[in-house]
């Protein structure tokens, strides 16, 4: 990708989270996360020189190439996919800025396990299936709230940041919305437990999780295009 183009998509994209972010108030941050998972180290390393930092991708293999072909650069890279447990340790050791997917007690309590062998820590967000679609990961949401608890208790050796949901895979605006007032009620109940972070959107739908909440958007497509 070019500098121009490079230059062009992120200002599109942060002009548009912008406008949105201030609807909800002018104190309302949203932090874009680029994903990266269709793209080269070429594209990553055009869209870091021109602004954008924190970069996500959905499998470990692909994190652990474009990390190392890219080094030199400070880049706070962001796991964002559904994690094997095969490929725990492998994950532990690229050390994320930030994990996204949690999506079971049963994977904290093996990533935690794994995490304590190492001595090391990791920052995550629990998934919630807001939509209930069975295509997708994640919490139902009527168990979030005692879930995010049980991992906070039992599982040192993660950090829960917040939650992440992926908005209902509809063109109907007002079930996508529903889901992301299913995810945003949730965080509300967290924050005072430590929540930070209220990741949801997605190109097609950033705008409408931002007016719904979402203070963390996952861009991949239009930024990278």
């Amino acid at each position: 990708m070019q500098k121009e183009l490079a230059v062009k998509n992120l200002d599109k994209i942060v002009t548009k989270v912008e406008a949105a972010r201030l609807r909800v108030s002018q104190h309302h941050i949203v932090k874009i996360i680029a994903i990266s998972k269709y793209s080269t180290a070429e594209d990553i390393s055009a869209l870091y020189e021109v602004g954008q930092r924190a970069f996500g991708e959905n499998k470990v293999q692909d994190l652990k190439t474009k990390e190392e072909k890219l080094d030199e650069l400070p880049i706070e890279w962001h796991f964002v996919g559904r994690l094997q447990k095969n490929k725990i340790n492998n994950l532990i050791d690229l050390n994320p800025t930030l994990m996204h997917s949690l999506d079971s007690l049963e994977l904290a309590e093996e990533l935690n396990k794994k995490l304590e062998a190492k001595n090391k820590k990791m920052s995550c967000l629990l998934q919630i299936n807001s939509a209930y679609e069975e295509s997708k990961a994640g919490v139902d949401p009527k168990n979030a709230i005692e879930i995010y608890k049980e991992i906070l208790n039992s599982c040192k050796n993660i950090r829960l940041k917040g939650v992440m949901s992926i908005g209902a895979h509809t063109d109907d605006k007002e079930v996508v919305k529903k889901s992301f007032l299913t995810t945003k009620n949730i965080f509300d109940e967290v924050v005072p437990l430590g929540a930070k972070y209220c990741s949801m959107g997605m190109s097609s739908d950033f705008e409408l999780a931002i007016a719904c909440g979402s203070n963390m958007v996952r861009i991949g497509s239009s930024l990278f295009k």
